[in-house]
C-alpha cells in the first residue's frame, strides 16, 4: 500500500467533505436567502417557497455524505481498521460522484455544480484505489 497516495486520497476525501457541509448550508440552513435559491436556478419567491422542503432534505443527504468521509477518515487513521476506512471511503466517495452524474444529466445547467461536487470524489477515488494497488 502506497502511504502518499493514501494521503492523498485522504486530503479529497476531506475536500469532498468540506464541499458537501457547504452544500448542507446552501440547502438546509440559507435556503430562505434569495442569492441562495438563485443559484439553484430559481427565479421567484415562490418557486423557492415550493422546492424548500426538498432543499432541506436534500441538504442533509449531503451533510450525511459529509460526516461518512469524516468517518473514513478517523478509521483511516487507525491501523487495526484502516481497511475498513479506506471502503468506507470508497463508498462515499462514490455516492458524492453518482450523485454529481445524476445531477448534471438531469439538469444540465448546473454542470458547474455537478462539476464542483464531483471532481474531488472522483480524484480521491482515485488516489485511494491506487494506493491499493501500488
Amino acid at each position: 500500500m502506497s502511504g502518499v497516495l493514501l494521503v492523498l486520497g485522504v486530503i479529497f476525501v476531506a475536500i469532498a467533505a468540506l464541499i458537501h457541509i457547504v452544500i448542507f448550508a446552501l440547502e438546509s440552513v440559507l435556503w430562505s436567502r434569495p442569492a441562495t435559491w438563485k443559484r439553484f436556478g430559481l427565479r421567484t419567491q415562490e418557486e423557492a417557497d415550493i422546492v424548500r422542503p426538498m432543499a432541506y432534505n436534500q441538504g442533509f443527504y449531503n451533510v450525511f455524505l459529509a460526516l461518512g468521509a469524516g468517518a473514513g477518515i478517523v478509521m483511516i487513521a487507525y491501523a487495526n481498521v484502516q481497511a475498513q476506512g479506506i471502503a468506507l471511503s470508497i463508498f462515499v466517495l462514490l455516492s458524492m460522484l453518482l450523485a454529481s452524474i445524476v445531477l448534471i444529466t438531469s439538469n444540465p445547467k448546473l454542470a458547474r455544480a455537478a462539476i464542483t461536487q464531483g471532481v474531488a470524489p472522483l480524484i480521491g477515488l482515485i488516489f485511494l484505489v491506487l494506493s491499493l494497488t501500488v
